[in-house]
């Protein structure tokens, strides 16, 4: 393989603009947050390909990315949208149905029937 075939996993963290700076994605993949291909990896010096799905535990989510391309520096942010295509299955929010203890936004405050209504049905009744 060219050298241009393949990157450092936090070089290429860090270019796709995953993480704010490249000690911070080295740190990650020290830490074992990282996947290459479903494999967890404990150091920041493997490398990555094209058609790899790189998976990062990251603030609380997974995100699953697959690697597109690779740069030379950091660049814009569309930019780093080149580099991956978004793999990531995130679940589908229904709304919250509106029913009784809800109020219409800018409705204002609650009178104090209103107040004594949600009470009960919170059961707070004193």
């Amino acid at each position: 393989m060219a050298d241009g075939d393949r990157q450092r996993i936090d070089k290429w963290l860090w270019h796709a603009r995953v993480v704010r700076t490249r000690s911070a994605a080295a740190a990650l993949a020290a830490a074992g947050h990282v996947r290459i291909n479903g494999m967890r990896i404990d150091a920041a010096s493997r490398t990555v390909k094209r058609g790899d799905v790189v998976t990062v535990a990251l603030d609380r989510q997974v995100r699953v990315l697959a690697v597109t391309g690779f740069a030379e520096r950091r660049g814009s942010a569309t930019d780093a949208q080149a580099l991956f295509r978004d793999e990531t299955i995130r679940p589908e929010v229904s709304p919250e149905p509106a029913g009784a203890g809800s109020r219409e936004t800018g409705a204002g405050r609650p009178t104090k029937r209103e107040r004594r209504a949600l009470d009960r049905l919170h059961g707070d009744d004193d």
